[in-house]
């Protein structure tokens, strides 16, 4: 009976049904690639669900080095789990004929967790969407704000624009070239036609004069509730009551830290067209010189993989200069763990519209930028998405305001994420670099096994194990240091009638090198020590004949099997 196939596409984004139907059908049509289990349940009861895809014919996932990739922990970042559905498509179909695929899965594993978020992004794919920064949980209070403007699609036409009123005392006029723009009125200047700019929705309790936009009840952030300097609400709001107190984040922190073979991670978030990575709250002098120049390392495959730049949060994706984030993802999979982790924000409207990365300066752009910049991207929206990113401004009778007009970018599927035309060319860059990232990661296996009789009926067992991956066993010097990671542990099975003499049936070794802190050059003073491998020996009792079985296994770097028989 042929394989189901898998009705899976990349110019739409998926609601939680077809989502999960997509991942169970990749799962049923590929059962020695991919096992699917729920790691939890969200908020709302929703499963959250999580793709191990490894070559099960070689051995199972904790046994394999393995890369975690998440995606769409805030509501409205919808292209992460199109990006993460694209990795799984892109691994299962390349498997056959692709030798880094095929290698990748038969010596390591993915962790995929398409939608870490399900309830905040049911709400933005709805009907009539809402728009959320992260879960559906009331936070910090259980009760309805009252009063204000509710953000919300008021005309439901299916997407959230922007509002503009009339009023003297407005702070925005159209632009002289293009009456679509809003820019701002001069210090100095009166007499003109001003206008009030809101996000579209409804006003309750309007008075006539005043409109507050208020603060909606769901203001949790779970991309600030991982346990690494968390903070509480009066330090960072929406960091929620402690440390893994969502039940998303939990599940995540729960799965992540019982798969020590994991050796990196990336969340994918939108929007900026960017690789970001620790540290989020301090500078990188804070760093091991080490992983600070593997960091930049791995940053740099990314970018010439994808085109997207690599920079540090704290020296170049602050949203406030007096102002650092905490409880982030990528800086708990770091500190607590000793991994790499990356956070990627997929998709800039910017750079699609032809201003340069060194010209909006990711989100300084939204402190300040020329006016060139919005007549371009204006421009890009008539050409290349036939004027849909951008609505011209249109009269609607508002059901509170009266007389008003909507217009202005598509939140959802222009601005924040790829319009769904877009979508499959943005993702397609990501895979390569995730499996090179894969690739890297340390391997262990066997270099030498064997036995030589010293004298009758004794015998000298050894075992010689390398490292054949890039990165060390260890995976960071920040895990050496902090001992968050075992060395290599050896051990020996000897059969019924046999004796160890010398040596220990268990113990713990060192660490292994991978190649990642060699020079750049081979030099006179240069040399290569074997510092990637590791002999254990052991002098045994027992028959001619005898099978000896032998293991060493690192948490991080896989498992070696050998069976040595005594001559």
């Amino acid at each position: 009976m042929p394989a189901p196939q898998v009705d899976v596409r990349f110019d739409r984004y998926y609601r939680y049904d077809d989502l999960t139907r997509v991942l169970h059908e990749f799962a049923a049509a590929h059962p020695e690639l991919v096992h699917l289990e729920s790691i939890g349940k969200s908020h709302e009861g929703r499963d959250i669900w999580v793709a191990t895809v490894t070559s099960f014919a070689t051995g199972p996932d904790t046994e394999k080095p393995a890369l975690w990739v998440d995606g769409s922990i805030h509501a409205t970042e919808l292209a992460p789990s199109s990006a993460l559905l694209y990795l799984l498509h892109t691994l299962v179909t390349q498997f056959p004929g692709d030798p880094d695929v095929r290698r990748c899965l038969e010596t390591r594993a993915f962790y995929i967790c398409p939608r870490v978020n399900p309830d905040g992004a049911e709400c933005a794919l709805a009907d009539r969407p809402r728009l959320l920064r992260s879960s559906t949980r009331p936070y910090p209070y259980d009760e309805e704000p009252r009063g204000g403007l509710y953000v919300e699609d008021v005309d439901g036409d299916g997407h959230i624009r922007a509002m503009r009123l009339v009023d003297p005392n407005g702070p925005w006029k159209e632009c002289p070239d293009d009456a679509r723009l809003m820019v701002r009125r001069d210090p100095t200047e009166t007499g003109g036609t001003y206008y009030r700019v809101f996000p579209e929705g409804r006003v309750h309790e309007y008075d006539g004069v005043i409109i507050d936009v208020q603060q909606i009840k769901q203001r949790l952030d779970l991309n600030r509730n991982f346990p690494a300097n968390w903070r509480q609400e009066h330090q960072q709001r929406g960091a929620g009551p402690y440390p893994a107190s969502e039940p998303e984040v939990a599940a995540l922190v729960r799965f992540v830290s019982r798969h020590p073979n994991i050796t990196g991670g990336v969340a994918f978030h939108t929007q900026s067209g960017v690789i970001l990575r620790p540290f989020s709250h301090q500078s990188d002098e804070q760093f091991p010189a080490e992983d600070l120049w593997t960091y930049q390392k791995i940053g740099q495959k990314g970018t010439d993989l994808t085109g997207y730049p690599n920079v540090s949060v704290y020296h170049d994706f602050r949203y406030h200069p007096k102002e650092v984030i905490t409880g982030a993802f990528d800086d708990w999979a770091y500190e607590h763990l000793g991994i790499f982790a990356w956070t990627v924000e997929l998709w800039s409207p910017q750079r699609h519209a032809g201003i340069p990365t060194e010209g909006f300066k990711f989100i300084d752009w939204y402190r300040e930028h020329p006016l060139e910049d919005d007549l371009k991207m204006l421009r890009w929206s008539d050409d290349a998405l036939d004027g849909q990113g951008y609505a011209a401004w249109r009269p609607f009778d508002h059901p509170d305001l009266g007389p008003v007009e909507l217009g202005g970018w598509d939140a959802l599927y222009a601005f924040g994420n790829p319009p769904p035309a877009l979508l499959e060319k943005e993702i397609a860059a990501f895979p390569d670099w995730l499996i090179w990232h894969c690739l890297i990661s340390p391997r262990l296996e066997l270099y030498q096994a064997d036995a030589t009789q010293l004298g009758p009926g004794a015998y000298r067992v050894r075992l010689v194990v390398q490292n054949t991956g890039w990165l060390p066993t260890y995976v960071t010097k920040h895990a050496q240091e902090s001992k968050l990671v075992r060395g290599v542990v050896c051990e020996i099975e000897l059969p019924d009638g046999a004796t160890l003499e010398t040596g220990k049936h268990l113990e713990e070794r060192g660490q292994l090198e991978g190649r990642a802190y060699k020079s750049s050059a081979p030099t006179r003073r240069a040399s290569d020590p074997t510092e990637d491998r590791l002999k254990v020996e052991w002098v045994v009792r027992a028959p001619a004949g005898s099978t000896i079985r032998l293991l060493a296994c690192h948490e991080r770097a896989g498992v070696v099997r050998a069976e040595v028989e005594l001559p």
